[in-house]
């Protein structure tokens, strides 16, 4: 069988929950932090550095998210302090207590600088109604009236609400960065597309990958533009980073994922990420023959109702593959009177 073919596992069917932690290779322990939202947990890890921990990633900062490190750090983790913490990417569950560590443990943070610079800015940006630019890139999206009229009425959700203050100081990750950490060199691989400038880790001694969201086993990672670069291709830079990520994987390696469960196989599902990708553009591209806007195509894209709950991710995805489209020159778009994009197939 080869490396292409070759069938996922997974070698651990249940997760740790509440104050355990699963060591899935020496000297590196799972653990997960719950989310109060639909996709209902984050994975954290902690790498053994004998006298010290290094965190991975840190959960919500929330009085229970901190309660339950208190727990890890005293049960699992021996009562040894946490000496760093690495932040794959800038998302609030993976770079929330962050500065909590730094400020209350004292430890020292390592992440992209786009994660730190995305991190800063977020926290300081507290907003108590929508603003008129968001306003407007709903409307662009096709956003129902009546949910923008809702959400005009309501506080949003601020990153502030659930990220700590991040202290002034950090540590640079970078493309080709080979680090020290849990007794192991790790190369730092950049993924995009879900977040800009994603730290994945590569372990040189061993099968192990740490990949935070940029590569999940059993769901596809949010892709999303927003009102902040209204013309970006996150999708574009998703594929680039997938078929480069792709190139690295080996049938063995054990994906440690910042979601779902860790899994071997990774050569099979890049291959699937890049596809289903690929075959959401074509399922897409084909619906445009009848002209519709990024918030008309949640059924072709998702081949499943959208809740709620979802709206929100769901607009954003919507919207960044419709746009892909547009920008490869494969759809055309035009503006309607109400300021929504409508676009159409491009013969």
């Amino acid at each position: 069988m080869s490396e292409q073919t070759v069938s996922m596992r997974y070698p651990w069917d249940i997760p740790p929950s509440g104050s355990e932690a699963i060591e899935v290779a020496q000297g590196v322990l799972w653990m997960r932090l719950p989310l109060p939202m639909k996709l209902d947990h984050v994975n954290v890890y902690a790498l053994d550095e004998g006298d010290s921990w290094t965190i991975v990633d840190t959960g919500f900062d929330s009085r229970k998210s901190r309660g339950i490190w208190q727990d890890l750090l005293a049960g699992p983790l021996g009562g040894k302090p946490v000496s760093r913490v690495i932040v794959t990417h800038h998302h609030p569950d993976h770079i929330g207590l962050a500065g909590w560590f730094q400020s209350e443990h004292g430890a020292e943070l390592w992440t992209t600088r786009t994660a730190w610079l995305m991190g800063r800015m977020l926290q300081l940006d507290t907003q108590e109604a929508a603003t008129p630019e968001t306003l407007a890139f709903w409307r662009s999206a096709g956003m129902d009236a009546a949910i923008i009229e809702e959400r005009a009425q309501e506080r949003p959700f601020n990153f502030s609400d659930v990220v700590a203050p991040l202290p002034l100081g950090y540590r640079r990750l970078k493309q080709g960065d080979m680090i020290r950490a849990g007794g192991r060199n790790w190369d730092v691989h950049m993924g995009n597309g879900h977040a800009p400038e994603h730290a994945t880790l590569w372990s040189r001694d061993d099968n192990l990958v740490i990949a935070g969201d940029q590569i999940l086993s059993s769901i596809s990672s949010n892709i999303g533009v927003y009102a902040t670069e209204p013309d970006a291709d996150p999708v574009g830079d998703w594929l680039e980073a997938c078929e480069r990520l792709n190139t690295l994987a080996r049938a063995d390696h054990l994906v440690l994922g910042g979601h779902k469960l860790p899994f071997t196989g990774l050569p099979t599902r890049m291959r699937q990420l890049i596809d289903n990708h690929h075959s959401a553009l074509d399922r897409l591209e084909a619906h445009l023959e009848t002209p519709c806007t990024a918030g008309d195509c949640f059924g072709v894209l998702f081949k499943r109702k959208i809740g709620p709950a979802e709206y929100g991710l769901a607009l954003v995805e919507s919207i960044a593959h419709v746009q892909h489209l547009w920008l490869e020159g494969r759809a055309a778009r035009e503006k309607r009177e109400d300021g929504a994009w409508v676009y159409s197939h491009k013969s």
